[in-house]
């Protein structure tokens, strides 16, 4: 049986657009794209430049429209509550750029907004459908690394001056913070699906030198995870030239190394498994967007199997919330939250 394609409008054409647009392009048998949207008439134009997709110039357009199933919303995080409540009130399912919100009070109204009108919440945490992380998903689950006793992750990435000198980046008003919620979300989403939630955890988080910014741009934490495994937490963009990051998981029975895109498997019983990189990665250094489309492709296959089917996305809004909560955890226990908005 023949399955129609979904009709889906963009929102949002700023700097994340692209890879979301290749994949569109990619899906071209599965997905139409109905709209794209942005109030801003010089990014319309620049992106009608790189992609043959039909434009509006009002959002009401897509939400007026009844044959469109769904909406990727890839604005800047302060938006998107607004905007989901909208759009699924328009009965519209929503694929959304990570963070939730800039706080998990507006993330969870957010996520409560899509549970009420019945539609599907997709977040785009693209890390999780890596075929390393997916492998290193299936070892931990089967339990083939033993009780484990440790589970760590070190993000060390570089984004220079000028990158926080765009406005709004790097704020609590526009993004709700820093290297945590900005960069390191990806990272700590995979982390807490392969090691479970955390049940302490003390850290300090700085503005270095390096940047002049609000928020955050160095984290260190030290984590006691509920299953009683301990670990190590390090996220930096003030690690000059960046370098992938890295989890990194012991257990009674073998240790596993995930760099990127790359997996190291060793067992105590002398067995080994290796994945090697499979060229996909990069965003580590000045260019954050300098990487290929392949796992943002994964997610809209996903989210399209949501949607056209009983099924919820790999990462809906309840998983998306477990990061907020986690990065909550660690800003509070480094005292960073006092200023942060309700």
């Amino acid at each position: 049986m023949t399955v129609a394609r979904a009709r889906i409008a963009i929102v949002g054409l700023g700097m994340a657009v692209a890879p979301h647009a290749k994949s569109a392009l990619d899906l071209a048998q599965r997905v139409e794209v109905a709209y794209a949207y942005s109030p801003s008439a010089a990014r319309r134009a620049a992106f009608a430049q790189k992609f043959p997709f039909p434009q509006c110039d009002r959002l009401e357009t897509i939400l007026e429209d009844p044959t469109v199933d769904a909406v990727a919303i890839l604005t800047p995080p302060n938006t998107h509550l607004d905007l989901v409540a909208r759009t699924a009130s328009a009965g519209k399912h929503v694929l959304i750029e990570k963070p939730l919100e800039i706080t998990t009070a507006r993330a969870d109204q957010m996520v409560a907004a899509c549970r009420r009108a019945g539609v599907k919440l997709g977040v785009v945490l693209q890390h999780r459908h890596k075929p390393a992380v997916e492998r290193l998903a299936a070892i931990v689950r089967a339990g083939e690394l033993g009780a484990l006793i440790e589970a760590s992750a070190i993000i060390r990435l570089w984004r220079p001056q000028s990158y926080y000198d765009d406005p709004g980046r790097g704020t609590r008003a526009r993004d709700g913070g820093g290297v945590l919620l900005t960069q390191g979300i990806h990272t700590l989403d995979v982390l807490l699906s392969l090691a479970g939630d955390a049940d302490e955890v003390t850290a300090f988080a700085i503005t270095t030198p390096v940047h002049r910014m609000e928020c955050e741009d160095l984290v260190c934490a030290a984590v006691r995870w509920k299953n009683g495994a301990l670990g190590v937490i390090e996220a930096t963009t003030a690690a000059y030239p960046g370098a992938a990051e890295r989890i990194e998981l012991a257990g009674a029975r073998g240790t596993a190394t995930l760099a990127s895109t790359a997996l190291d498997v060793r067992w105590l019983d002398g067995r080994k498994e290796t994945l090697e990189p499979d060229g996909s990665s990069g965003g580590t250094g000045a260019d954050p967007m300098a990487f290929p489309h392949d796992y943002h492709r994964s997610v809209w296959s996903d989210f399209l199997d949501a949607v056209q089917g009983s099924g919820e996305p790999r990462v809906n809004g309840e998983e998306a919330l477990r990061v907020h909560r986690f990065i909550d955890a660690i800003l509070a226990a480094s005292g960073r939250t006092a200023a942060r908005p309700g």
